[in-house]
């Protein structure tokens, strides 16, 4: 895989304000579809660094991943929205320590509690090397399987003489977020977003850190790809807070 490039992926389209939009763990900017769909301007998915077509880096951390976005979006002013590890990158945006001049951020689905046993887990994932398939349709059900959503353009890539994930395994390794902290700092308005049966960000965590918090009904936590028209809502008070 390839590392130590700054450089990351993105996927433009539409005219007018511009809305960032940031992918979750393993996933890349082809779910980008609902969101770019809807949004009454223009919009840019990142391939985060060690997703899609974007290159490794030696470490992840949201301050590293935020610093990645920054340079490929401009000066601003912006609207982003991420789902889940993009909503923690999302919301340190929000900090303006990166010279983004973000005006809104929408956080969908973000994972607020991590237990012991579950950081354990991710950093036995991170320590993994890659899983090599001699099939690329086993590749990607692999990297479906990780992201937890079908993906398309960039989800594989060769390697060894056969197909793997295009996910650095590594990124597990990012850590529990410190999203009070975030929303503590942030320099514009956030909507924190999850679906009602989310099991990642159940609504009694989701109204915990934010009690206005939007619980959007019958999607779980790919709510923008079960159901796209369920993150309108979101949208709308992301494109009114831009333009204010």
């Amino acid at each position: 895989m390839r590392r130590g490039s700054s450089v990351v992926h993105v996927v433009r389209g539409g005219q007018g304000p511009l809305l960032v939009l940031l992918h979750g763990l393993g996933a890349n900017a082809s779910v980008r579809h609902s969101a770019a769909t809807a949004w009454p301007g223009s919009w840019m998915a990142v391939d985060l660094p060690g997703h899609g077509r974007s290159p490794a880096v030696e470490r992840y951390s949201f301050g590293s991943l935020a610093a990645s976005v920054a340079t490929v979006a401009g000066p601003g002013p912006v609207a982003v929205l991420g789902h889940s590890l993009g909503g923690v990158v999302a919301l340190t945006l929000a900090s303006g320590w990166f010279g983004l001049d973000v005006r809104a951020v929408g956080g969908l689905g973000i994972k607020l509690r991590w237990t012991a046993e579950e950081l354990a887990k991710a950093e036995a994932m991170a320590a993994r090397p890659p899983r090599l398939f001699s099939k690329r349709d086993d590749a990607s059900a692999w990297a479906a399987r990780l992201a937890g959503v079908a993906l398309d353009d960039g989800a594989v890539v060769k390697a060894d003489g056969g197909w793997q994930a295009a996910l650095d395994p590594r990124a597990f390794a990012v850590g529990a977020p410190d999203v009070a902290g975030l929303l503590a700092v942030a320099k514009a308005p956030v909507v924190l977003a999850a679906g009602e049966q989310d099991l990642m960000c159940p609504q009694e965590h989701l109204r915990a850190v934010q009690p206005e918090a939007m619980v959007l009904p019958g999607v779980g936590h790919n709510a923008h790809v079960e159901r796209p028209s369920s993150i309108e809502p979101v949208l709308d008070r992301l494109h009114r807070a831009l333009l204010q």
